[in-house]
């Protein structure tokens, strides 16, 4: 059997991250994706994480859009718009994420697409809101996360603002696609209709820090970082990180004394507070000392006798060689034309009867001659199509 989506079209515009990565979640679980790229291809096949290439073919390109089958298209062109169109009416979903207005002025817009194919399912996300004071600024990640608040949150005291390691908010909006057109499938078996699905990256990112933004909703505290360590800001002592003998070691809400016994540090006995404030750094910096006596596996050792809540703090190739993350086959490889060996992460969810399929990203527009011939277009057209650079 194929994935559980497996019957399911999606008509993906999508570019960059946060709809082609929800895209490749859904093409993972069966789903047919047609990718529909301009001439000259999805922005991100000309831009990669640390500008890194393997034989032309982008990395950050390659690593969310693998299941999907791609086409090129002159959509400025009468004759590229009635080939995106006649995609369409084969699909049950589409997925875009340009600027608000843009599919409306390509008259691709969910109000003149659902009245040829009202059981649409039709998702847009984009970067602050299809309207409002910002709609018309560009959208990226980073200026989420700084709109959202959520650049205060991370680093220490002394630290200037400091966005996450990855890019949160675009693949929190990937998800968040991802749960509304399942929602909306499911309700369509019910009506029969398909309906018009929001998503945006500062709302994403935002319901992301739900529990810290509440607290500040009804207390008025503001977060504070902490100048010693403390793994968030607005919980104490002894979360965080500590620096051991030969790398470092994470250690989460635990009873202050227990670790303290554990490490050897006096003056906490007694104290069964998981969640110190008022001094969390003057008490991080007493344990501190402690830990860098020890190596990690040994305070590992430690710790795990006494089941408490820590973990090796990794670097990447520490990752890869990781027992657990081994025994999950979290990473995985396939096979590409021009990337040849490529390994990347594997699908987070599995399925005991309909297991998703790895499947490699399109060359651009490899998938365009096929894709026409199943929409009914003759090898003549396609031909004239090509010649015209409606494809």
């Amino acid at each position: 059997m194929g994935g559980p989506l497996e019957g399911i079209r999606v008509a993906d515009f999508s570019q960059l991250v946060q709809g082609p990565s929800a895209t490749q979640m859904l093409g993972d679980m069966g789903a047919d994706i047609i990718k529909i790229e301009p001439l000259g291809g999805d922005w991100q096949r000309n831009w990669s994480i640390y500008d890194r290439y393997i034989n032309g073919e982008s990395v950050s390109f390659l690593t969310f859009n693998r299941a999907k089958r791609s086409i090129t298209l002159n959509l400025k062109d009468p004759r590229g718009k009635e080939i995106a169109l006649r995609i369409i009416q084969s699909s049950d979903i589409l997925v875009e994420n340009f600027r608000p207005g843009v599919m409306e002025r390509l008259g691709l817009g969910y109000e003149a697409l659902s009245q040829i194919h009202p059981q649409l399912i039709y998702c847009a996300s984009c970067g602050w809101g299809q309207d409002g004071p910002y709609r018309a600024r560009p959208g990226q990640d980073m200026l989420a996360q700084s709109v959202a608040g959520v650049l205060m949150l991370n680093g220490s005291a002394s630290d200037p603002p400091m966005p996450t390691g990855i890019g949160i908010a675009d693949l929190t909006a990937a998800l968040h696609i991802v749960i509304g057109v399942l929602a909306a499938l499911a309700e369509r078996q019910k009506t029969g209709l398909g309906q018009r699905i929001d998503v945006n990256l500062l709302s994403s990112i935002m319901s992301l820090a739900t529990q810290e933004l509440t607290l500040y909703l009804n207390s008025g505290i503001e977060p504070q970082r902490s100048a010693a360590g403390i793994g968030h800001p607005y919980v104490g002592a002894p979360m965080g990180i500590y620096k051991t003998r030969d790398g470092y070691i994470a250690v989460a809400m635990m009873p202050i004394g227990k670790i303290a016994e554990l490490v050897g540090v006096e003056g906490f006995a007694g104290n069964d507070s998981r969640n110190v404030i008022e001094n969390r750094d003057e008490v991080k910096l007493k344990l501190d000392p402690a830990f860098e006596r020890r190596t990690t596996a040994e305070l590992m050792e430690i710790f795990m006798v006494a089941d408490i809540w820590a973990a090796p703090v990794h670097r990447f190739s520490e990752v890869e060689i990781d027992p657990q993350v081994r025994h999950n086959q979290t990473i995985i490889g396939f096979d590409h034309p021009r990337a040849e060996k490529f390994r990347t992460i594997a699908p987070p969810i599995k399925f005991s009867r309909t297991p998703t399929a790895i499947r490699r990203p399109p060359l651009l527009g490899e998938h365009t001659e096929e894709i026409l011939r199943e929409l009914g277009y003759s090898k003549e057209t396609i031909a004239e199509f090509r010649k015209d650079k409606v494809i």
